[in-house]
């Protein structure tokens, strides 16, 4: 198969060296730098290289900002029969997007973030593969994601979203509010470490990305309950309520054991 990868960050850099030894693989990247550690594939200084490469598969790896402006800028030099797709975590704008552009699509959601995760182990980690998309497309990832040893889900973008909007802005919020209230420390304990490791990872991610998860449409909901939970043990706190304390940790105990880790 004849696939064209649009960016080489490191999801893009990532896709390239699991494809290119099972199928022909091109890069292209608007900064030509970028592209100088690729290896065992094309690399493509203009556009106009890919209207002669002829893909059959095109994957938008670009800055999720800048994810449905690079679709526009490839169009005109794509086969009509093309699948094009994206692996952005938020699909703000894209279902309308896929709808006018006369392009068999498939959208996925590879669920481990280059930040945390580790990409020579992803046993653990999820993928999502919207359900809207073309069939072949599908069964393109599915394959892929299932030798990675991913675990597959399949959901409309509506769905897509609202697993988002608690997936994700749960813990960007939590660690927003750590973030914002914590102050230096000459002796941190283990915990604290372990969480500010977690908030400068978080911190780390591209401004864009953190708006669009925030400013999802089912986010508002997940923050409220984050305020809820909180008004509710604060008001343990102050009450210092010995037998409310001990319901709310089973409780919370109980969240945990039940949530699955992979």
């Amino acid at each position: 198969m004849r696939i064209l990868i649009l960016g080489t960050g490191k999801m893009g850099s990532f896709f390239t060296d699991l494809l290119s030894f099972e199928h022909e693989v091109a890069v292209y990247d608007q900064e030509p730098q970028k592209m100088r550690f690729t290896y065992n594939c094309a690399r493509f200084s203009s556009l106009e290289e890919v209207k002669q490469f002829e893909p059959q598969l095109l994957i938008n790896a670009v800055t999720m900002k800048y994810t449905i402006e690079a679709f526009r800028a490839v169009m005109p030099f794509l086969p009509q029969q093309c699948i094009v797709s994206d692996i952005a975590s938020v699909k703000t704008g894209l279902r309308k997007f896929y709808e006018g552009c006369n392009h068999p699509f498939v959208s996925s959601h590879p669920m481990f973030g280059p930040t945390f995760a580790n990409l020579n182990q992803l046993s653990n980690e999820n993928a999502i593969i919207i359900a809207e998309g073309d069939y072949m497309g599908r069964i393109f990832f599915r394959d892929l994601y299932n030798k990675l040893g991913l675990n597959i889900h399949e959901y409309t973008f509506e769905e897509h979203d609202r697993i988002v909007a608690y997936s994700l802005s749960i813990p960007f919020v939590s660690t927003f509010v750590f973030a914002a209230v914590m102050k230096p420390q000459d002796a941190p304990g283990t915990t604290f470490k372990r969480h500010l490791n977690i908030a400068r990872g978080v911190l780390g991610e591209d401004d864009f990305l953190l708006r669009e998860i925030l400013f999802n449409p089912y986010t508002a909901e997940q923050v409220g309950h984050i305020r809820d939970e909180l008004n509710a043990l604060l008001d343990i706190i102050n009450h210092k309520d010995a037998e409310a304390m001990k319901q709310y940790l089973t409780k919370i105990r109980t969240n945990i054991h039940g949530q699955k880790t992979s």
